[in-house]
């Protein structure tokens, strides 16, 4: 007889597959039944996203005193630039904005996780009726899709909170569209690029002020500019809606984006628009226009306010330039794979036509784009600006 030990025994390889197959069973009976009580698991997990977010994060709280301290000073800063932005503009900003709050990096993931639960509802509330309580298989499918989104998003936000230095927030598709934004300055990433850059901290905090005033004034002096962004956000969330209904979830519905994906293999430009039918292509293209002119122009005002303004303002633009490029080849697969990439080329693309049509035609001609939503340039129009400005000196 061998004294050598055997891979396995047949005997107890048997039994562990019935103990396992029933260990399963009841899992799954559980599941059933859990789900039958509860309904469908939604499509994202917040408290999973707010997890994996602060994980990378990873910041103490700030000290007692630092929220008054910054919040005082970038109202001061924010107050400095209303003078400015409407001389610029020619048009006042109608109210001041009241709310301007120095952010830690957990801070702006919490804002931000509430905005986007509210962006969200539409598509969670068409994804709970689309899935079945008692369809097993899909809502099983669905558990490892709410955790897969859930830890994307999660650790997407968590790499912008190390990143974003300032947002003007407002309210999309809320209860109160009408509402007035919100400032964010996100203190300890602007108190972290001034550093390694070796900034004037007065100067660049100033730069970064003049670009996010700029949002409030686009929003808040042009009300239809919110209206019309809100309009399209609702638009685009019923075709979503609509392909959920159509795909269902599971492996079926994997199936129907992939087949739309190899049709559109050949006309998408990214990975984001391979997946997205006909009408949802033209208004992700409307919605990308949108987004190019309100922030391109942003950065214009901040540029062009900057450079008469701030003794430093040639450093501060060529060393936040060298920034950008000196990006390790990780950080920019990231960029892409998460479609980050799309919004930098906003801002270029924005702040390219503006500064070609100020430079030809005058900032008045360039300002023909708050007039309203006949008057924002088509993607196409960004990337020929004389297009643009032919055709709404034409229809004056």
């Amino acid at each position: 007889m061998s004294t050598t030990p055997s891979r396995y025994n047949p005997r107890l390889l048997g039994l562990g597959l019935l103990a396992g197959a029933a260990l399963g069973l009841v899992w799954a009976n559980t599941k059933q039944r859990q789900y039958a009580r509860t309904g469908a698991p939604a499509l994202l997990e917040w408290e999973r996203v707010r997890r994996m977010a602060r994980q990378i994060v990873n910041e103490e709280a700030p000290a007692e005193g630092w929220h008054e301290q910054w919040e005082e000073y970038y109202r001061g800063m924010v107050a400095r630039c209303y003078p400015l932005i409407t001389q610029e503009m020619g048009r006042p900003l109608p109210a001041p904005v009241d709310k301007i709050d120095a952010f830690s990096r957990v801070e702006w993931i919490d804002a931000n996780i509430s905005n986007f639960r509210q962006l969200f509802e539409p598509i969670e509330e068409m994804y709970r009726k689309v899935n079945s309580p008692t369809n097993l298989g899909t809502l099983l499918m669905g558990d490892i899709s709410q955790t897969l989104l859930s830890t994307q998003l999660g650790v997407l936000l968590g790499y912008l909170a190390r990143r974003v230095l300032g947002q003007y927030d407002l309210a999309l598709l809320g209860k109160e569209p009408v509402a007035a934004g919100r400032l964010y300055f996100v203190e300890p990433n602007i108190a972290g690029v001034c550093s390694e850059l070796g900034l004037d901290q007065d100067d660049f905090r100033l730069w970064i002020v003049l670009h996010e005033t700029t949002h409030a004034y686009e929003f808040e002096a042009y009300p239809w500019v919110r209206e019309y962004f809100n309009e399209l956000l609702e638009e685009y969330f019923s075709y979503l809606s609509d392909d959920l209904l159509t795909f269902g979830s599971g492996m079926g519905g994997a199936k129907g984006l992939l087949d739309r994906a190899r049709a559109n293999l050949s006309s998408g430009e990214n990975w984001i628009e391979m997946v997205m039918s006909p009408e949802q292509r033209v208004l992700f293209s409307k919605l990308q226009a949108l987004m190019s002119i309100i922030e391109g122009y942003s950065n214009y005002i901040m540029n062009a306010v900057g450079e008469r303004l701030l003794p430093s303002y040639g450093i501060i633009k060529e060393r936040i330039e060298q920034r950008a490029e000196r990006r390790s080849n990780i950080e920019k697969l990231f960029i892409r794979i998460t479609g980050l990439a799309l919004k930098m080329e906003q801002y270029k693309l924005g702040e390219t036509f503006i500064n070609r049509v100020v430079a030809t035609h005058g900032l008045q001609v360039a300002n023909r784009i708050w007039e309203g939503p006949d008057k924002v340039p088509t993607m196409d129009e960004l990337h020929n600006p004389e297009a643009w400005v032919a055709r709404v000196t034409r229809e004056t």
